[in-house]
């Protein structure tokens, strides 16, 4: 047991967004880390602001994916009531859900990324196809649709639209589709990604909360890069994390091109802890277990002062 952990901790799970299945599913799995490492922890299933932490919480460890969770709402919640909380404050939560904000610091950073225009509803792209349209305030691939023929422009920006009243529109990129691990300043085993489906979409990221929908994905990790392709791709995660300003933990999407270069798609700040999840399988190939995972984000996040 951890003396670190010898406090009661609130674990905060469900959230009102479209991540909700899946933040549920990663909270099982770190409540029973934390109580294995010695934890008083008392789940909270939240639906919005209006949730109570029990008397002598000393920490909240947030499990939200999504709206509410990852977006800043949450941690403001935290800010004002004193209570430090595991992951990102505020300000780099809020950046770093938005598609676009993220795009936009990316530029200013000279982090590569794809090129990208932002549309309103009923406004038509420029980018010649392919392309790929994102409703840039969702997760797990929620509103994201690749855009290879004419016919498919209108679905894709229809389908977008039902998110928010932005759109995100960025150029298809050929390659390999890598995710690197974040922990502090050090970047995890890099993991490529083959999805049955040839899209790494919802169902193939969780296909427990859908056995009959055929999906899942092959993981390699690490993935079969060379030595300078494998330290390329992990300094640009970095480069990234540090762009946004995190500090903590997050899960950078990547994809290497044809060409051969890197190019970051998006950063997540709350990623998924499930059986299937990217971020433990790649600390677990670093020697990283799931319950001192969850100890090293508490360590990040409390020495950052719960980044409040």
């Amino acid at each position: 047991m951890d003396a670190l952990l010898h406090k009661k901790i609130a674990l905060l799970k469900g959230g009102p967004g479209s991540e909700r299945a899946v933040s549920l599913a990663t909270a099982a799995g770190v409540a029973n880390a934390l109580r294995s490492l010695g934890a008083e922890v008392v789940e909270i299933d939240v639906h919005g602001p209006d949730f109570s932490l029990p008397d002598g919480v000393q920490l909240a460890f947030n499990a939200i994916h999504g709206t509410f969770g990852e977006d800043g709402e949450l941690q403001r919640v935290l800010d004002a009531a004193g209570v430090p909380y595991t992951g990102e404050g505020a300000e780099g939560s809020r950046l770093a859900f938005d598609k676009i904000e993220t795009k936009k610091r990316f530029a200013e950073r000279n982090v590569p990324t794809a090129e990208f225009e932002i549309l309103r509803p009923g406004e038509k792209p420029s980018l010649p196809l392919p392309y790929v349209v994102k409703a840039p305030r969702e997760g797990s691939t929620v509103g994201v649709y690749i855009v290879r023929e004419p016919g498919e422009v209108a679905p894709a920006l229809e389908g977008a639209a039902k998110y928010g009243d932005r759109i995100l529109v960025e150029r298809f990129i050929r390659g390999a589709e890598l995710t690197v691990g974040i922990l502090g300043e050090q970047a995890l085993p890099i993991i490529q990604i083959l999805p049955k489906s040839g899209f790494y979409d919802f169902n193939d990221k969780y296909p427990f909360l859908n056995p009959q929908g055929g999906g899942g994905a092959q993981h390699l990790c690490p993935a079969p890069l060379d030595k300078a392709q494998t330290a390329r791709v992990q300094e640009t995660a970095l480069n990234a994390h540090r762009a946004l300003g995190l500090e903590v933990y997050s899960r950078v999407d990547v994809i290497l091109s044809d060409a051969g270069g890197p190019f970051v798609l998006e950063i997540n700040t709350i990623p998924g802890m499930t059986e299937a999840s990217l971020l433990p399988e790649a600390a677990a190939v670093a020697g990283i277990g799931y319950a001192e995972l969850c100890r090293r984000i508490i360590g990040l996040s409390l020495a950052k002062g719960g980044r409040r």
